[in-house]
């Protein structure tokens, strides 16, 4: 029995973290064992499918799933997009489709490494809230 082509990729945005799993299939896409047409809300669904339909016939050959953990529904969104699209471009080895999505949206393949700014001790509940100071 011959090997089946696997790839595998992972995505973070602020504290969720998704893991893709693309193989050869239909195009079925589930995210946390779920299919993507009952996951989430719209927003999120739509921002997960903008990879898979900018990759057009490429994906419909795939199944991708993904899982997704930590953080609210917006950076699990993002999170399962850039791992989606970075399974993609793994799958098909193709550098095409990496540049497409790059001209696109370069998030798409990049991370956004910006995270929550710790809180500062001796302050208040936020990162840069002090008490109010009276001047007269």
């Amino acid at each position: 029995m011959a090997a089946s082509k696997v790839a595998q990729a992972a995505g973070k945005r602020k504290e969720a973290i998704a893991r893709a799993t693309a193989r050869a299939g239909k195009g079925i896409v589930r995210v946390n064992a779920a299919p993507l047409d009952v996951y989430g809300n719209d927003f999120a669904r739509m921002r997960i499918t903008e990879p898979l339909a900018i990759a057009g016939s490429m994906a419909a050959e795939v199944d991708i799933d993904v899982r997704v953990v930590g953080g609210g529904w917006s950076a699990q969104a993002e999170a399962a997009r850039l791992a989606v699209a970075k399974a993609l471009v793994s799958y098909t080895n193709s550098e095409q489709l990496k540049n497409t999505y790059l001209d696109y949206d370069r998030s798409l393949l990049v991370a956004d490494t910006r995270r929550k700014e710790p809180r500062k001790f001796g302050r208040h509940s936020r990162a840069r809230a002090r008490r109010q100071t009276s001047y007269r």
